[in-house]
Parts: C-alpha cells; sequence; structure tokens
C-alpha cells in the first residue's frame, strides 16, 4: 500500500514513512492511494472473529490492509498488546449501550451509545493513541532513531498521547494547548505528568493558534528533518486508522447480519473522528449516515447544510461546555473533501491552501459534488448548544440511568434529529462525565462518578510552560530541550 498526499505530491510512500512523518512535504495529509475493498464474505469472517477472538485479531485484520511494511507477526503482537481487557476494561473493548427502542413514524429504531472512552485517559483518543504509542517505540526502535512529537490539544488527544509516550524509548512529547480552555480535569491530567519526555506547553490563545503552530512547524521542513519533528494529531493518518476498527466493532454489535445498515452520529471537532467513520464506509461497511453533530462552534454543520466552509478567527471560537469540540479549522475535512473533488490534489490545494489563505472560506455549494455529500457519502449534520447539553444529559440520566459527557450529550442530542425507521443509530460515545464535572453538577445537581486512581489529580504539582501563540517561540523551546 502506497500513500499520496490530498495536495497533489504522489511521490509513493509506506505507511512507516508517513508514521513518523506527519504532515506531507506539500503540506497536505496522507491517504492511502486506495480504500481496500471489503467484500460479504470478508464482512461474514470478520463478525465471526470478533465475536470468537476478539478486538485485537479484528484490528490486525483491518490495519493489515493498509500496513504491508510492518511483518505480519509483529503486527498482531502490536495489536494485542495494545488491546487488551487490562487496559480497555473489557473483552468487547467498546461496548455498546442499548438506551431505547426509539419511536419513529412506522418502524421502532434501536439507539445505542458505543463506550469508547474506558481507556487510560477516559476518552476516545485512547482508542488510537494507545496503539500510535507501541507503533512509534517498534519503529523508532527498528531504525535506530528519535522522535519529538509536537501536538495541538483541545482536551483529550494531550492526555491520551502523554499517557501512551510516557516512559517510551526514543520519544519526546510537547504538547500545545489553550491556555485556560480546558476543564480543570483535563489540565491536571496533563499538567500534573512529570516524565522528563513530556512537556506541556499552554498556548495563549485557542486550539486553532495551536493547530496553526504544529502545521508551521510542520512546514519547515529543514527544522522537521534536523528535530525529527513527527505528529500524534489526526493528521497523522495511523491514528485515524486506528479508529476505523471501532466503526467494524459497533456495527457487528448493533446488527445480526451483513445484510443491515446502521448510522452512526459522531460529535466533531477536527473531522478525524468521522472521517474514520468515512474511510470505513468507503471500505464498504454498511453505514447509511454519517451524522456530524457539532456544538456552538459550527463550521461543520455550516459546510454540510450550505456547502460554505467557512474557517472561524480566535476571537470568534465560542469557548462552551463541550470544549473539545471549540475548534473551527478542521483539519482532517481536507481529506474527505479530496474525496468529494474525485482525489483532484490541485483543486483541494486551491481550497485548503489558497483561498483558506486570502479570503478564509470556499465555497461549493453551486459544484455538483456538493450534492453527494449525503446522496454518495452519507453525510448529515446538525448542532447543539449549551442548554440543549443540559437538557440531554438530564433526560439521559432520568430515563435511562446512565451519565454522559457533554460532547456525548451534543451527539445523542443530533443523532435524534436524524432517526430513521428500523436503522440502527449508534452514537459514539467520547468521554466519562468525569472529565466535565462542573456542567454535570449544572444539569443533575450531583458529580459524576470518578475512577479512584484519579483521586485528588487537581491539587498534584503542574508541569507545564505558558508561551505566546508564536511558532518561532515553540520551535526555540523545542531546540532547547533536545540540545
Amino acid at each position: 500500500m502506497n500513500y499520496l498526499s490530498t495536495r497533489g505530491d504522489t511521490a509513493p510512500r509506506n505507511f512507516c514513512d508517513i508514521l513518523l512523518e506527519g504532515l506531507a512535504p506539500d503540506g497536505g495529509l496522507y491517504l492511502p492511494d486506495h480504500y481496500p475493498q471489503v467484500d460479504a464474505a470478508t464482512l461474514a469472517r470478520w463478525r465471526d472473529m470478533y465475536a470468537t477472538q476478539g478486538y485485537a485479531a479484528l484490528a490486525f485484520e483491518i490495519l493489515s490492509l493498509y500496513i504491508d511494511d510492518i511483518p505480519a507477526a509483529d503486527l498482531k503482537a502490536l495489536c494485542e498488546k495494545t488491546y487488551t481487557p487490562a487496559v480497555f476494561g473489557t473483552r468487547e473493548i467498546v461496548p455498546l449501550t442499548k438506551l431505547h427502542d426509539a419511536s419513529t413514524s412506522s418502524a421502532r429504531t434501536d439507539f445505542y451509545l458505543e463506550a469508547l472512552s474506558n481507556g487510560p485517559t477516559l476518552a476516545f483518543k485512547d482508542m488510537a493513541m494507545q496503539l500510535l504509542g507501541n507503533l512509534f517505540e517498534y519503529e523508532l526502535a527498528r531504525r535506530g532513531e528519535q522522535l519529538n512529537i509536537l501536538g495541538a490539544t483541545s482536551g483529550d488527544t494531550g492526555s491520551a498521547a502523554e499517557y501512551a509516550m510516557r516512559g517510551k524509548a526514543g520519544v519526546r512529547v510537547f504538547m500545545t494547548s489553550p491556555h485556560g480552555r480546558m476543564s480543570a480535569f483535563q489540565q491536571a491530567q496533563m499538567f500534573s505528568l512529570q516524565d522528563e519526555n513530556i512537556h506541556n506547553i499552554a498556548i495563549e490563545g485557542v486550539f486553532d493558534d495551536c493547530q496553526d503552530i504544529v502545521k508551521a512547524v510542520s512546514n519547515d521542513l529543514a527544522f522537521k528533518r534536523q528535530y525529527k519533528i513527527g505528529t500524534v494529531n489526526s493528521i497523522n493518518w495511523a491514528r485515524l486508522l486506528a479508529q476505523v476498527v471501532y466503526y467494524f466493532a459497533g456495527y457487528f454489535q448493533a446488527t445480526r447480519d451483513n445484510g443491515e445498515k446502521v448510522d452512526f452520529t459522531v460529535p466533531s471537532g477536527n473531522f478525524g473522528n468521522v472521517c474514520a467513520g468515512h474511510v470505513a464506509r468507503m471500505m464498504g461497511l454498511p453505514i447509511g449516515q454519517l451524522v456530524v453533530a457539532t456544538n456552538e462552534n459550527d463550521v461543520l454543520d455550516e459546510f454540510f447544510r450550505t456547502g460554505v466552509y467557512r474557517v472561524r478567527g480566535s476571537a470568534d471560537t465560542h469557548e462552551t461546555s463541550s470544549p473539545s469540540m471549540d475548534i473551527s479549522k478542521a483539519s482532517n475535512f481536507e481529506r474527505f473533501v479530496f474525496d468529494l473533488l474525485g482525489r483532484d490534489g490541485a483543486r483541494t490545494r486551491l481550497l485548503f491552501h489558497d483561498a483558506l489563505a486570502s479570503s478564509g472560506r470556499f465555497d461549493l455549494s453551486a459544484d455538483p459534488a456538493f450534492g453527494q455529500t449525503r446522496e454518495r457519502y452519507g453525510f448529515v449534520s446538525g448542532k447543539s448548544t449549551h442548554a440543549d447539553r443540559l437538557a440531554t444529559i438530564r433526560d439521559v440520566f432520568e430515563q435511562h440511568g446512565v451519565m454522559i459527557d457533554t460532547h456525548t450529550a451534543d451527539g445523542v442530542k443530533v443523532a435524534r434529529a436524524h432517526l430513521r425507521p428500523g436503522v440502527p443509530m449508534v452514537v459514539l460515545e467520547t468521554a466519562l462525565p468525569i472529565k466535565f464535572a462542573a456542567t454535570i453538577r449544572e444539569a443533575l445537581g450531583r458529580d459524576p462518578d470518578r475512577p479512584p486512581r484519579f483521586d485528588g489529580i487537581e491539587k498534584l504539582p503542574r508541569r507545564v510552560r505558558v508561551m505566546p501563540a508564536d511558532a518561532q517561540a515553540v520551535k526555540a523551546f523545542v531546540a532547547q530541550q533536545c540540545a
């Protein structure tokens, strides 16, 4: 399998090269040169495999279609090392919880939550990050090299990356986050880590400033090569690929046979999580709708409704009670638009490099391709507000005894507007409620449950550096730590 850039660079690269590289040299994102097709016989075999052998076996089968430069035995061992009940709490790894049979006009629709937050940091990012940490360590040891990871987080990516990489040989992590804009629990998870290979940088700005810094450093090819800069953000294809697996696992749990379709609703900020669903659908998984749920930062909902993609500046990025989605520049969206435009790299570059740089927007509303977002690719969307989140958290708890976090609440609220008769709806749960305790108290008048291992985490000493939103300052800090 070879990989190409969304902006036109077709020089063939294998998986392990792009694993360590992050962005392509032309500033684009990597995608496989084709999506392997899963036929009915393979899907039936995988269904049985998941039931009998578990999630790690399923992950190995799917990853093997995209990774041919790691020996099969080694890749299998990496999957088995990553996806264990000890790390993720259950044999299913991503169990479904059936909330109810939602009434529709002519049939009943099964409505599920898919639990993705049972890993070490209580967020869905662990599903991919735990694998990424093991892949990095494996490949760096094989090459005898070191890697400096530069990342950006709006809340959960940072802690998931740091917990996955702490103590890993040959890896340093430099994680940027928006100063003061994460929940107290999220900040404590990251900043309390004292490992020498973990460096937290709080940027005076919003998440998009952090993301812009990561891209600016990645686009400085000389610096990137000198300091061996890689990334764990979802711009890294390996991370997105790992997320494809749980769409198959969720589908198998929600259906009895492969003739059925399933709709998925995904709380979305940077578009990585739902982009993995797009990949699964392109491979042949019988997904009907991919429902994009946003909060008040509705750049993605606006596009899927109107065809206009309009990024916002820092001043227009709302600070909300689902802060991990406080994003107005969705990096992974470029991958979908590349597919939408028939994999036209030159045109994708004109939109994401030229048009966004000059006017901060582009408009596909008059393009015939825009009509395919729903008909061919299954995308629909909706948004949720703070009031919606409170009402949804309260309703799900009172009706079903299930406590959900703020981002999952956005997903449930939007999913309810897109139910289809007889088609199961699976909402991807994104985090445990303890990460957003203040809003849970506002909604329910009580604190969420806290895993005992996190007792007192907010009171631990912190190790963090506050810096301006300046890529040069961040580069200087990286160089200093690597001296």
